[in-house]
């Protein structure tokens, strides 16, 4: 009898175990439910590339047989002659599909601009890998990238200069910046898992006809202007843009531009704002702005408007930008909607992915930036 007793309460505990919202998997969001509940995953990389959701897709053009394996065993830069063994030579030398892993922790200080070709993974999984240096991570004119695991930070700008680019050539660069990733006429491109912290310009932007673009599950923190979606007013290549921008953590210590866009579409979903200075999300030239099941959190002292409006009176009233689903919290406001029920991302099969209500945000945003992710530990 006491054998009896003792099986059906452990029964009764592994069912409430199970049915716990509290458990790890419970946690997870739609991306990460995909590939971290394998424990395997390190012999399993590509399974990544079928997780993507929003205007990115699936990155099934990342994987196949025909992938190339690399690993980064060098932390070294030269911008010109790219070493076998280092990060610019496995982005650029390489043709066809590439996988980029790394073999231990590194701090990696480019030299200059790093450009990275298509059909490119950037994976950082299970070791730290640090970027810093001369303009950081470029992608040009490039389709299917995948950067994932990485902390960029203290990207400083850089005066028009020489690289090594896709296929081997060696290209001309203009003025950069400094941002931690900038996105220049690409198409399909996943940036998932990272942290991006203190460069000189921003961290993220998307312009010059980038569009088909997923932003999930990074830590943006100690930045003033964040993300930019659109070049800048007079490019009107950047109506076409569409981006996905999803389980991020946006703070501390963010001031702006989370993201602000212009012309193109944008669904911001499942987000955790923790403050922000002059606004969260903004824009110029008629954007369309979907906001659904956000978590604004306003800053204790100064503004608590989530949004910033750059344009006409008569301009600003054509917009489709306006809040669905959000949570608003410590006085936090989101005034003046515009064009409901417009914005509508329109997803395919592919693309398509059910957005959580706002109350689990700070759940399934726990993990944002990049994970802890040892060969003892699960990710």
């Amino acid at each position: 009898m006491a054998t009896i007793s003792w099986c059906f309460t452990l029964a009764l505990f592994m069912v409430i175990l199970l049915a716990s919202p509290n458990t790890s998997i419970a946690k997870m969001n739609v991306i990460d439910k995909c590939w971290r509940e394998n424990p395997h995953w390190r012999n399993h990389r590509q399974q990544l590339a079928t997780c993507s959701v929003g205007f990115a897709g699936k990155m099934t053009n990342n994987i196949g047989k025909d992938v190339t394996l690399y690993k980064v065993i060098n932390p070294s830069d030269d911008p010109l002659n790219p070493k076998l063994g280092t990060l610019r030579h496995g982005a650029t030398m390489i043709k066809g599909k590439v996988w980029i892993a790394f073999k231990r922790n590194m701090n990696i200080i480019l030299q200059r601009p790093l450009l990275i070709s298509s059909f490119t993974a950037i994976d950082g999984r299970g070791v730290d890998v640090h970027i810093t240096g001369a303009g950081c991570l470029l992608v040009y004119q490039a389709m299917d990238v995948i950067i994932h695991g990485l902390r960029i930070h203290h990207c400083k700008s850089q005066p028009p200069s020489f690289v090594m680019g896709p296929d081997s050539k060696v290209i001309p660069l203009g003025q950069m910046d400094g941002d931690a990733i900038r996105l220049v006429t690409a198409k399909k491109v996943w940036i998932d898992h990272n942290t991006l912290y203190e460069c000189q310009d921003g961290l993220l932007d998307v312009t010059r006809g980038s569009t088909d673009v997923t932003i999930s599950n990074n830590w943006f923190r100690n930045q003033d202007k964040v993300m930019l979606l659109g070049h800048d007013d007079g490019h009107l290549r950047d109506r076409n843009m569409k981006a996905t921008v999803i389980f991020n953590h946006f703070g501390p210590n963010c001031n702006q531009r989370m993201p602000r866009v212009r012309h193109g579409l944008a669904h911001v979903a499942n987000n955790l704002y923790q403050g922000w200075e002059q606004y969260a999300i903004g824009g110029s030239m008629s954007p369309s702005i979907k906001s659904q099941a956000n978590y604004f959190i306003a800053p204790k002292l100064g503004n608590k408007e989530v949004t910033w409006r750059q344009g006409s009176q008569a301009d600003k009233t054509s917009w489709k930008f306006y809040s669905v689903g959000d949570v608003f919290e410590n006085g936090a406001s989101f005034s003046s909607q515009t064009g409901l029920g417009g914005a509508k991302p329109n997803y395919n099969h592919e693309q398509n992915f059910m957005v959580a209500d706002a109350k689990s945000v700070k759940e399934l945003t726990r993990s944002s930036g990049v994970l802890q992710c040892s060969r003892t530990l699960k990710c």
